[in-house]
């Protein structure tokens, strides 16, 4: 399923949106995903690093709207 990062200030996570009312249900610690980096697929996980969601191989300064699959 693909979709695009979003950050959900009610559980202080990410999570992925893949339509209107349709969710993932929030992303953990070493949850694992590709993301879509110059047209091509790049697997990565996300971690929590000194207060922030990152993308473990995957320079970002911002992940929401990020298009991935899991």
């Amino acid at each position: 399923m693909q979709g695009a990062l979003i950050y959900d200030p009610k559980t202080d996570r990410m999570d992925i949106r893949f339509g209107i009312n349709d969710y993932y249900g929030g992303l953990h610690c070493g949850d694992c995903l590709d993301v879509m980096v110059n047209n091509r697929w790049h697997p990565t996980r996300i971690e929590y690093f000194d207060g922030n969601w990152i993308l473990i191989g995957i320079k970002a300064t911002n992940l929401v709207g990020l298009r991935v699959r899991i």
